[in-house]
């Protein structure tokens, strides 16, 4: 699973990274981001995805998908992740895949690797200390008293050959090339899983960190110190 990450980047680089259309990049120009170090399942994520103008937008949406059906949206606590061998008909993720696509916009992730020792934290991030765009959902939930909620999930997929001896699963980290793609569901939305694989392994690096990081309230630059 992916059940913590990072955001670190300046809103300049997520500009760039991420094409952002004039509107999300102006608002985004003007916003200073606190760089977060420890993001943890509801809470509010940065997301990336479409306006009706066609535009890609800027969103808070929090994490742990609610179906726009269930009769309580504390069930978001247990989507934080979709898995993508089965996003495409599982009653919670498949309208949200074919219609409510996103990015996640990530410095790194964190996985616990099993040791002699204990869990070992470790975190993962891009060869190039470039953001990665997790493959995203999002979901809109309303309330009875008429109030609405956003919230989203993370898919994972298979490890690569790096990620294998550190966890069974990673998030999909999209290509910058498939962003695109991603974001334009297709009339016919299976055509969006060819997307959802493990990413190059040459593409990442990874490094253990404290165990400082597994308190969520800890929120600095402490949580990815190496050790």
């Amino acid at each position: 699973m992916c059940g913590r990450f990072a955001l670190f980047d300046p809103g300049e680089t997520l500009i760039a990274a991420f094409g952002l259309g004039e509107r999300a990049a102006a608002a985004l120009s003007e916003r200073v981001l606190a760089p977060r170090y420890n993001i943890a399942p509801t809470q509010p994520v940065l997301a990336v995805r479409l306006a009706k103008n066609g535009e890609r937008e800027l969103a808070a949406l929090q994490w742990g998908l609610v179906p726009f059906w269930a009769k309580d949206p504390g069930i978001g606590a247990r989507m934080i992740n979709a898995r993508s061998e089965t996003v495409a008909e599982k009653p919670s993720f498949r309208n949200a895949f074919k219609r409510r696509r996103c990015l996640i916009p990530a410095s790194g992730f964190y996985e616990w690797q099993k040791t002699a020792d204990g869990k070992q934290p470790v975190f993962i991030h891009s060869a190039d200390k470039r953001p990665f765009g997790l493959a995203g959902l999002w979901e809109t939930w309303q309330s009875s008293d008429g109030s609405y909620l956003e919230t989203c999930t993370i898919l994972t997929t298979a490890p690569n050959e790096m990620m294998r001896p550190i966890h069974n699963r990673m998030p999909v980290i999209l290509s910058p090339e498939d962003y695109a793609t991603w974001l334009h569901p297709e009339p016919k939305p299976a055509v969006g899983l060819h997307l959802l694989r493990p990413y190059p392994p040459e593409h990442m690096a990874a490094y253990p960190v404290s165990t400082y990081v597994n308190n969520p309230r800890h929120e600095d630059p402490a949580c990815i110190a190496p050790v």
